[in-house]
């Protein structure tokens, strides 16, 4: 592993690499302080710009962007209330108020610190357990891929926010939307209705731009959020000795429980932040601090958020199975530079896996370093008018989107989803889902028809491979205990009616 430790650092380390680890890490500081643009809609309107970069360096500063926002959610969630991120809405409820007692310098420290070695131990999680994983994923064929992704799309539903129904729906929307297009092996159109421009299916960046970026602005537009606010005092940077003893061992449980949770599908860093407050207030002894400035409810959720973000990688470099909408907008982004992500990647492509590795270390450091001394200059923008910024986000959708094949179609097509994730959003209908079947949908049909050739058409060969039988199973249990409320409900409705 030190080998390729070396490896990864000597590619990371370089000064292309490093400036664009260091691009990538202010520019997700800049939108996890900015509320309503989060790391999803930005690195799906910065595909376009990857285009032209070598393949790690582009993967490098995408990834910046991701973690680099779960740093910066915290800031205006401690200072102002006013959380960037999904997974700084945790961060707001005890920091915030450590802030109105005087106490922000300290929350914005232990929230930096614990981020910082959440990063790192998480970091080294990945390089230590990714080869493992890579050499238990060669021994999977066609079949147990398929049941694989199956799983992923399962969970997904299960963990989505919202209804599991209309997370189902969405699911199986993605993965109508990814069969758009022609047949690779017949050479037949489906779904086109006879429109030309569709044969080559949709345009992966053109469908996140819609459903995240135009949605956004418009939602925003329609519910503008307060931007401008009495910044509270920072105090001292530097923890008193009670502070220390609640949040160190606060930030240990959190690494610990980010790290399990970010390897699952639909997890991720939000999961884990909300699952690190919950478990700081069942065991905490003076449960009456929380609410009103516990450290250890702010310290726990801050490293699992980052560590969540970290291991959220893994499953993306083994086995090329995105773990959110994140990583899913990862994965179209290797495969528009010609990568395919899983297994074979660490042996394909060493210097892009090793030195993505080292540069998440990289990159955490300089987040260290960018986020306690610059404060007051993302404080200073959120006093921009939306009105302005506004305008620029839908000039870079709009050039972004005409430059990936210099089609007006692909604007149209991206207005398009642009009023259908506003739509969703109105419905409550969380659109990641979506997004998760549109790119896992083609490799699952790719997959089975893989395992039915190589079986002469044999259905039985999902349940004689003991990985495929075993991962069944485990969706089963999965769409079993997402279908067990329901028929609790139905249960007590009939019960109540007789």
């Amino acid at each position: 592993m030190i080998d390729n430790l070396l490896l990864g650092f000597s590619v990371a380390l370089t000064l292309q690499n490093l400036s664009f680890a260091f691009l990538g890490a202010m520019i997700g500081t800049a939108i996890g302080v900015l509320p309503g643009l989060g790391p999803t809609a930005t690195i799906s309107l910065l595909l376009p710009l990857t285009f032209g970069l070598d393949p790690t360096t582009a993967i490098i500063m995408l990834a910046g962007i991701y973690y680099g926002s779960q740093y910066g959610g915290s800031t205006t969630a401690i200072l102002l209330n006013l959380p960037g991120e999904i997974s700084a809405v945790v961060t707001a409820i005890e920091g915030y108020k450590m802030a109105q007692a005087g106490r922000a310098g300290a929350a914005l420290a232990i929230a930096a610190m614990g981020s910082f070695f959440a990063g790192t131990v998480a970091t080294f999680f990945v390089a230590a357990s990714g080869p493992l994983l890579t050499s238990v994923a060669l021994s999977f064929g066609p079949a147990d891929y398929f049941s694989l992704m199956l799983l992923g799309l399962i969970i997904s539903c299960v963990l989505a926010q919202g209804s599991v129904i209309k997370a189902v729906c969405m699911v199986i929307l993605g993965i109508s939307l990814g069969m758009v297009g022609t047949d690779v092996q017949t050479g037949q159109q489906r779904f086109t209705f006879g429109v030309p421009e569709l044969s080559d299916g949709i345009n992966f960046v053109v469908l996140a731009m819609g459903l995240f970026g135009i949605a956004e602005v418009v939602l925003n537009l329609e519910n503008p959020e307060l931007r401008a606010g009495i910044v509270a005092k920072r105090g001292k940077l530097w923890l008193t000795r009670e502070e220390w003893r609640y949040a160190i061992p606060a930030v240990f449980r959190g690494t610990a429980l980010g790290t399990c949770l970010g390897i699952l599908p639909g997890g991720g860093a939000s999961l884990s932040a909300f699952g690190s407050y919950m478990l700081e207030r069942r065991i905490t002894r003076r449960p009456e601090k929380f609410g009103n400035g516990a450290i250890e409810g702010l310290a726990g959720p801050e490293s699992a958020n980052n560590a969540g973000a970290q291991t959220s990688f893994i499953p993306l470099l083994t086995l090329g199975i995105p773990s959110n909408a994140v990583m899913a907008l990862m994965v179209g982004a290797l495969i528009i530079q010609g990568i395919q992500p899983g297994p074979r990647m660490v042996e394909a492509q060493p210097q892009l896996f090793w030195g993505l590795i080292a540069s998440m270390w990289v990159g955490n450091l300089m987040l260290l370093v960018i986020n306690l001394p610059m404060i007051g200059i993302w404080v200073q923008l959120l006093r921009v008018p939306y009105r302005y910024l506004f305008v620029g986000i839908l000039t870079f959708c709009l050039i972004g989107s005409y430059s990936l094949n210099n089609n007006v179609f692909d604007i149209y097509v991206m207005l398009a989803f642009g009023i259908i994730g506003y739509v969703f959003a109105k419905l409550k209908m969380e659109p990641a889902p979506l997004l998760l079947g549109f790119v896992l949908g083609p490799m699952m049909e790719e997959h089975l028809r893989r395992a039915m050739l190589l079986s002469r058409g044999d259905v039985g060969v999902f349940v004689e491979r003991p990985i495929s039988a075993t991962l069944l199973v485990l969706a089963a249990i999965a769409l079993g205990l997402m279908m067990l409320p329901n028929l609790r409900k139905s249960k007590d409705a009939a019960m109540q009616a007789g």
